[in-house]
């Protein structure tokens, strides 16, 4: 077992030397890189064989998730027609470890006449595909995880890093929002955490639970039980929220005395409780909820009045807890 977990342990490290000897490498040629995809009028066409057809695609995806309209082009396939879908107003990124890959090395020649520009994102800065290209990302790497050098580990997790470091960078330069981020992905947990509002979930109407602040702490328990949110907002004569007692502030007010009679809601309730906006996503409120160790948020107006309260168990059931999908 131990000869295991050190192989992994080595592995990892050896993958993690690798990424980080990119630092040095986001240079003038990657803000060449950037800019080009930036300025790129058609979409980004990302190519390479292999293991780097792999990465490429994935490259592909972050790109488009991320507002970079990209498509996936394989070499073999485009020398046999696909080609086709490349226009001049396009960019090319050409994954290849070697640089010498004969696939890429026919589809060179048609983009040069296409004048189509073409991004290299290499392992060797002496191949054909480097000398070749407008710009040349270095990802090479010292040595592959694989004992044997051979098979691609250690240079697909390098390329990855850095297709990721080009997307993001786009994303920047183009101020891409998390408004727009959440278009592209509707569905799933991310798609709620992105989309759904504070205002679809909460309680709204007379279903929320509200005391005044001279009410009787009995008749404040009765409202809390009758709406069942743990909770009731107390607020002041205006309707202008001042407090709220919950089921915790019940059990610590019991443990000082029994006796009930003649308290009343603003004796007990918590000054100041956490508020939020309905327009306000309903990640931000689960985030609220988590922060501070609540289980209910009250939502107000801007006079400060409560219009809704949402609960935790609400929004963890809806799917916007746990793991994005």
């Amino acid at each position: 077992m131990d000869s295991v977990i050190q192989k992994g342990k080595q592995v990892i490290q050896i993958e993690a030397e690798a990424v980080a000897a990119l630092l040095n490498r986001i240079d003038a040629e990657f803000v060449r890189a950037v800019n080009l995809l930036y300025e790129c009028k058609g979409r980004v066409i990302v190519t390479g064989m292999g293991k780097s057809g792999i990465i490429a695609r994935k490259i592909v995806a972050t790109l488009n998730s991320t507002g970079t309209a990209a498509m996936f082009l394989h070499p073999s396939d485009a020398i046999h027609g696909d080609l086709g879908a490349v226009r001049n107003d396009d960019v090319v990124v050409c994954i290849s470890k070697s640089g010498d890959t004969g696939e890429l090395h026919h589809l060179l020649s048609v983009f040069k006449r296409m004048n189509v520009p073409v991004i290299a994102m290499v392992g060797n800065l002496n191949s054909s595909l480097a000398k070749s290209s407008d710009v040349v990302l270095d990802v090479s790497v010292k040595e592959e995880a694989c004992p044997h050098d051979l098979a691609p580990t250690a240079s697909t997790t390098a390329t990855l890093a850095m297709g990721d470091a080009l997307a993001i960078a786009l994303l920047d330069k183009r101020n891409f929002t998390a408004e727009e981020f959440a278009m592209y992905h509707p569905g799933g947990n991310l798609g709620k955490r992105l989309t759904l509002k504070i205002s679809e979930f909460m309680v709204k109407g007379k279903g929320v639970p509200i005391v005044s602040t001279d009410i009787p702490v009995r008749d404040a328990i009765l409202e809390m039980t009758s709406k069942r949110l743990g909770a009731t907002c107390v607020v002041d004569a205006s309707g202008v929220l001042v407090g709220i007692i919950t089921d915790g502030d019940l059990r610590r007010m019991l443990q000082k005395s029994t006796d009930i009679s003649g308290r009343t809601a603003g004796e007990v309730m918590t000054k100041n409780p956490k508020t939020i906006y309905g327009n306000i996503l309903a990640s931000a409120a689960l985030q609220e909820l988590e922060t501070h160790n609540i289980t209910q948020l009250i939502v107000v107006d801007s006079a400060k009045k409560p219009v809704g309260m949402v609960h935790l168990h609400e929004l963890v059931k809806a799917g916007l807890g746990g793991e994005q999908s």
